[in-house]
């Protein structure tokens, strides 16, 4: 379902069962409420993004469920002012922001914040990703805030090296600037022994990441639950599990 060059408008009350893509699409909307949505697909079922959103501002989507087989929500460049709250993901891919850098002339990505939500079994968490190499852009005033995982693997994860399919050039580098960016209450438990992961570029390194009461348990053979960082530059305040790396 595509929503193309809305404005002011509200999408309430509205199941989508078995997508062949992504659910619902939306493409250069301005002030749209999402809310009480329904979106189910296989969790095998490539491609099937539950809310795909580009080039758009001033998004809200609320009390929503999302069970799918790709990301719950996805966040493209030119996103601007949106706001995520109360939606449970799972399962599925997580939420993600991107990938961005992949194509010539994308517009920046800022001020989204993602708060009060559930990820229930998804492959993946809190997720930024950006290919590598890749063209220029920033992606920068984050806020993930007050996140229940429960049985999410890479939890917390930066990704500057994405690349879904082989063959893959992992000396490159990528060029989008992420910064500014908050994981604040994350909390529950990971599926990966590694909980956070934050991969950035040498290149353009990530700039002030900050994590806040962070608090992930994993119960696996491999051992104590930790954290990987490279390239970044950020602070840690309060309770951090596992222990911060930044």
């Amino acid at each position: 379902m595509r929503f193309d060059f809305v404005t002011n408008s509200k999408i309430s009350h509205i199941r989508s069962i078995n997508s062949k893509n992504a659910h619902f699409n939306l493409f250069a909307c301005y002030n749209v409420n999402m809310s009480n949505i329904r979106i189910s697909a296989p969790s095998d079922s490539p491609n099937t993004d539950g809310i795909h959103i580009g080039s758009s501002s001033k998004i809200k989507i609320e009390n929503t469920i999302i069970s799918t087989g790709d990301d719950c929500i996805s966040i493209l460049s030119g996103s601007r002012d949106i706001m995520v709250t109360r939606v449970h993901c799972g399962p599925g891919h997580g939420f993600s922001i991107g990938s961005l850098g992949g194509s010539h002339n994308e517009e920046n990505v800022t001020g989204i914040v993602i708060q009060n939500s559930t990820l229930f079994g998804t492959q993946n968490g809190l997720r930024i990703k950006t290919w590598a190499p890749s063209l220029p852009s920033l992606a920068s005033d984050i806020m993930f805030d007050d996140i229940i995982m429960v049985n999410v693997n890479n939890p917390i994860f930066i990704d500057q090296q994405y690349c879904p399919q082989p063959p893959c050039n992992w000396q490159a580098q990528s060029n989008v600037q992420i910064r500014n960016v908050t994981f604040r209450k994350v909390r529950g438990t990971s599926s990966s022994q590694i909980a956070v992961k934050i991969k950035c570029s040498k290149h353009v390194p990530c700039k002030g990441i900050n994590q806040v009461n962070i608090n992930l348990v994993y119960r696996g053979p491999e051992g104590r639950v930790s954290s990987s960082c490279m390239n970044v530059q950020g602070k840690s305040y309060g309770l951090q599990l596992p222990s911060g790396c930044l």
